[in-house]
């Protein structure tokens, strides 16, 4: 996994709504929090992605963008997002290209993704990695981190 102080992998996917989304768009720009989850629709990842959706306004007030990211199509994005009303950009990872790029090893004998959240600060340098199964904390890590970000 990435290491706090490495920067922001390079990439340049579209979204599930068709728009190109690339890494230095936001480098000296706003800082990022990138998600990993590992399915749409199962529950625990439809809690996590909703609690970004919830918490939105907040990452905005931060300055922040908001990526989430997991290897579902992007069709399979897009019916999930208008389901949700996700205000985020969703990105398919289906080759693995950003899992690797970033550093994520699979877990559970190598069949699932792993619930890993990256937080990267105006200058896209790595502040926060974390790294657990409770889908809702990863809200509430990103956020403490970004707060103190900003009071710094």
């Amino acid at each position: 996994m990435l290491k706090e102080g490495e920067s922001l992998p390079f990439f340049d996917r579209s979204d599930q709504r068709g728009a190109v989304v690339k890494s230095d768009q936001f480098i000296g720009k706003k800082p990022l929090v990138v998600f990993f989850y590992p399915k749409n629709y199962t529950p625990g990842c439809t809690a996590e992605v909703c609690s970004f959706r919830d918490k939105y306004a907040d990452f905005v007030d931060y300055g922040a963008a908001v990526i989430g990211i997991s290897t579902d199509s992007l069709r399979n994005h897009e019916r999930f997002s208008e389901s949700f009303n996700l205000p985020f950009s969703l990105l398919s990872d289906t080759d693995k290209f950003l899992q690797k790029a970033f550093k994520i090893n699979k877990q559970f004998f190598g069949i699932l993704s792993r619930r890993v959240s990256f937080v990267f600060d105006i200058e896209g340098k790595l502040i926060l990695a974390y790294d657990s199964l409770n889908p809702i904390s990863h809200i509430y890590k990103a956020l403490k981190t970004l707060k103190a970000e900003t009071v710094v």
